[in-house]
C-alpha cells in the first residue's frame, strides 16, 4: 500500500493536477474580481485604486446609488472599435491588455457592438426629417390609392343548372 501512495504522490500526472488545481483556486477566482464596498475614506480609495491597477488620481468609483457597483472604477465610455488597431495589444481581438480594468458595460462596447465615440453619418435632425418624410409619403400614397383597390377579378362559380344539388354529404341510399 505504501508503494501505491508513493507512486501516486510522485507521479507527474498528480503533480500536474495539483498545479492546475492551485492555479484555479489561487488565481482568477470570481471573488477576486467582485467589487468591494464603496470606499468611504481616502485610504480605502487608494486601496481600491491599487486593486484595479489605477493611480489614486485617476481612480473614481461609481456613485453609491444602490446599483451595486461598489468600488468598481468609473471608466470613460470608449468602444473597442475606436481604440488603436495597430497597437500591440495582449488580446488584439478585444483590443485590451492583461490586467486592464474593463468597463461595467463591457458587453455593450465590444468591436461587434455600438461605437459610442464614432461621429454619426447623419445628424439627428436629418434622421428625423427622413423618417417623417417617408412616413408622410407613405400616408399620401395610401390615401390617394384608397379608392383604387386591387383585386383578382373572379366570376361566381358556374354550375350546370341553377337550384339543383350537385353534391351532398349524406350517405348514398
Amino acid at each position: 500500500m505504501a508503494s501505491v501512495v508513493r507512486f501516486r504522490s510522485g507521479s507527474r500526472l498528480m503533480n500536474f493536477r495539483r498545479a492546475v488545481a492551485y492555479q484555479i483556486v489561487r488565481n482568477h477566482w470570481n471573488k477576486d474580481w467582485k467589487p468591494g464596498p464603496y470606499p468611504e475614506t481616502p485610504e480605502k480609495r487608494a486601496e481600491a485604486a491599487r486593486k484595479y491597477n489605477l493611480s489614486p488620481e485617476e481612480y473614481e468609483p461609481y456613485p453609491d446609488d444602490g446599483m451595486g457597483h461598489g468600488d468598481y472604477p468609473k471608466l470613460p465610455d470608449i468602444s473597442a472599435e475606436s481604440r488603436d488597431p495597430f497597437y500591440p495589444w495582449d488580446f488584439p481581438e478585444h483590443r485590451r491588455n492583461f490586467g486592464e480594468p474593463v468597463h461595467v458595460n463591457v458587453d455593450m462596447y465590444g468591436e461587434d457592438r455600438i461605437d459610442v465615440s464614432a461621429k454619426p453619418r447623419f445628424s439627428l435632425s436629418q434622421q428625423a426629417l427622413a423618417f417623417f418624410g417617408v412616413m408622410a409619403g407613405s400616408a399620401v400614397v395610401y390615401y390617394w390609392l384608397e379608392d383604387k383597390k386591387l383585386f383578382r377579378p373572379v366570376l361566381p362559380k358556374q354550375y350546370p343548372s341553377q337550384g339543383e344539388v350537385h353534391y351532398t354529404f349524406e350517405p348514398a341510399t
